[in-house]
């Protein structure tokens, strides 16, 4: 549970409902505004010592959150979390990008001593000590987004994702074997919120499975995707070509490693109940070996669950794919539990019988036109499509409110499966992927406002 919150306030009465049954069956106009009233909380808590969310406030004019226009101004562009400067990170001003982070953050990033900090990981690992657990997205531009939580945010993202699971029908019992696939990025957002599942899903004595290979680092990722840059761009040195190739042949390896791994770790618990966990391109690439192996859904154990949430990240693969991964492990109906989140929101919203994501009650979507300017009326009755908006009100170490980049399709009468929260199509779609591109109004304007602060215009 997430205790930093005031108790009494709205913000504590809403996220509190992280353990009730019925969290997910209420009503969007009934309780929209107790959810108002959670946001303006946070709002006159944070305004002054958000830096960016100050300045949103004083440019839209917006000293409390009364209705739901009121909350667009105040949301983040999910860039902003990646709008310090590129050469501060490759040329390592930690000091700088310290800064940077401050303005971003609920509580002071300060000063500290940067010596020795050679890379990236070591700065976080810095940040770390203080209080700061920031976690990272894989940038494909050289830049990664850059997300600072606090120990509540991570203990309540785990608590919360375990709640999501038994609300999906799967009731832990503590008597299977935990099975996970692929390499999953080492930050202390996937080091923290996986525990309280594989605590309550692993049976006692019973190793739980992750595939021997060396972590993915952030800091790693990122000096590939630097060197890939250099190299397209011609300036690459000789040995910065062959450090790219050999770490490029190493990764290879570790991830026909992990795969051949985890088959192996399938087939030879297939008589067990298994709960695999994983995204489905790893769960596909390991259905593909256990197969080859001459093993299938037949093998395995009829009970065996899975949790799976993500998308494919731009990787094609057959229409398939599901009923193929299903098949394989012997999994269907409630066991099969996904969910869909983001790294910038501290809660994932569960899909239910019917095939949609819900919406928590503490988290607020704002249906947003394509430019995320203007707020789209919700509906009575009928689909709409928007930009997807969020406001996490569980989040401590940053501001709740985000501009994503997901194409959504949001309902907000009641389910199929009968409970009333809003909830979201589960064909969802990136504008990144789209020929118009990512195109968010006022991600250039806060770019500018941060740059401004933290002194780096003209820093590239």
């Amino acid at each position: 549970m997430n205790t930093a919150v005031e108790l009494g306030s709205e913000v504590a009465r809403l996220v509190g409902l992280v353990d009730a049954k019925d969290a997910f069956d209420y009503d969007y106009a009934e309780g929209l505004p107790r959810q108002l009233e959670a946001i303006n909380e946070r709002f006159q808590d944070r305004v002054h010592r958000i830096r960016l969310l100050q300045n949103r406030a004083e440019t839209a004019g917006i000293t409390a959150v009364r209705r739901m226009s009121d909350v667009v101004p105040l949301l983040f562009a999910h860039t902003a979390y990646k709008s310090y400067p590129e050469g501060w990170l490759s040329e390592r001003k930690w000091d700088r990008m310290g800064r940077w982070l401050d303005t971003v953050s609920t509580r002071r990033v300060e000063t500290m001593d940067i010596t020795g900090v050679g890379g990236l990981d070591e700065w976080l690992l810095r940040l770390q000590d203080q209080g700061h657990y920031v976690s990272c997205s894989s940038g494909t531009t050289g830049k990664c987004a850059m997300m600072n939580a606090v120990q509540s945010d991570l203990e309540f993202c785990g608590h919360s994702l375990l709640q999501g699971l038994i609300w999906q029908g799967l009731e832990p019992k503590g008597d299977r074997r935990m099975i996970s696939l692929g390499q999953v990025a080492a930050t202390p957002r996937n080091r923290m919120t996986g525990r309280p599942m594989a605590e309550a899903v692993n049976a006692p004595g019973v190793k739980p499975f992750a595939p021997d290979v060396p972590p993915i680092t952030i800091g790693g990722i990122t000096d590939m995707v630097v060197l890939r840059k250099k190299m397209a761009e011609g300036t690459a040195k000789p040995a910065e070509v062959a450090r790219y190739e050999a770490e490029a042949a190493a990764r290879a390896q570790a991830i026909e490693s992990a795969i051949e791994q985890a088959a192996d770790a399938l087939i030879a618990s297939r008589h067990m109940k298994l709960h695999i966990m994983g995204l489905f391109v790893p769960m596909y690439r390991v259905a593909e070996r256990v197969r080859a192996k001459g093993f299938g859904g037949k093998d395995f154990n009829p009970e065996n669950s899975c949790f799976i949430s993500g998308g494919l990240k731009r990787t094609q693969l057959p229409a398939n794919y599901r009923e193929y991964v299903f098949e394989t492990f012997n999994m269907s109906g409630q066991r099969i539990c996904q969910t869909y989140g983001m790294q910038e929101l501290n809660t994932n919203a569960p899909r239910c019988t019917s095939g949609r994501y819900h919406l928590a009650p503490w988290v607020v979507l704002v249906p947003l036109d394509e430019s995320g300017e203007k707020l789209i009326e919700p509906p009575a009755k009928g689909e709409i499509t928007a930009r997807a908006g969020f406001f996490d009100l569980s989040l401590e170490g940053r501001w709740g409110g985000i501009i994503s980049g997901d194409k959504v399709r949001v309902s907000y009468e009641r389910c199929a499966c009968g409970n009333r929260s809003p909830s979201v199509h589960e064909d969802i779609q990136r504008y990144a992927d789209m020929a118009g591109g990512d195109k968010i109004a006022c991600a250039g304007t806060i770019d500018a406002y941060v740059r401004g602060v933290t002194g780096a215009d003209g820093a590239e």
